[in-house]
């Protein structure tokens, strides 16, 4: 009998021991595991690090003079964009007032990578990725596109070469939504082809300049910090 008490007590000692070694290298979830990735903001905030000071963080509020106006500094990165007193210029202001973690440069990079995407995504008749990337009634139109071409069973050969030019060319506050609005300049090799595989649209072996205007919009009220396109026209 003493044998069996001593086997038993090794045992659950050896088996709280493996418990602790096993939660110190597989760790534990702690609440602040990473989110998913959106394209609009992770050019511009990028990771997270684990502990910072003041001067660390990577989006930081603008600094406001004693009469509490904002300080000439945090317009810096706009006024390089557009000209003082323009309507560009005094539109991305607005947005910055409203959401001062705006900035254009970080704002366009993140575009553009939203704009391969939605392309892309609607070559391939991704709804699921353009749900998340296009307001409402830009999705329904979408949808609407991809089912009228499935239903003929037609297909989009595409490969996205690369964006050649992305500007803002307008910006402006409606209510509590900020928009913003680019003129892209992008390279696309596209055919579509039909249910039995000739080509009926494009050309499968030629890079085709494609000349886009998007406006993007969000909510400044949001805790969403998502964009989302809202209005697409064809840039003739």
């Amino acid at each position: 009998m003493e044998f069996f008490d001593f086997g038993t007590i090794f045992f659950l000692v050896a088996a709280i021991v493996i418990f602790f070694q096993l939660r110190n290298v597989l760790g534990r979830r702690t609440g602040n595991e990473r989110q998913p990735f959106d394209p609009y903001t992770s050019a511009r905030t990028g990771p997270k690090p684990e502990a910072t000071s003041p001067a660390e963080n990577v989006v930081s509020l603008p600094r406001r003079k004693g009469n509490g106006e904002p300080d000439v500094e945090a317009y810096a990165a706009i006024d390089a964009f557009a000209k003082p007193g323009t309507d560009l210029n005094k539109g991305m202001r607005a947005i910055h007032d409203n959401d001062p973690t705006f900035e254009p440069k970080t704002f366009v990079d993140g575009a553009k990578m939203a704009y391969e995407m939605i392309v892309m995504a609607y070559a391939d008749g991704d709804r699921r990725t353009l749900k998340n990337l296009l307001s409402r009634e830009v999705y329904d139109g979408f949808v609407a596109a991809i089912a009228d071409r499935e239903s003929r069973s037609e297909k989009i050969q595409s490969s996205f070469v690369g964006i050649d030019k992305a500007d803002i060319v307008a910006a402006e506050m409606k209510g509590s939504e900020s928009h913003v609005t680019l003129r892209v300049v992008s390279e696309l090799i596209s055919a579509t082809r039909n249910s039995g595989g000739e080509v009926i649209d494009g050309d499968p072996e030629t890079v085709a300049e494609v000349k886009d205007v998007w406006t993007f919009a969000r909510d400044t009220r949001s805790n969403d910090p998502n964009w989302k396109l809202v209005a697409t026209e064809a840039d003739d």
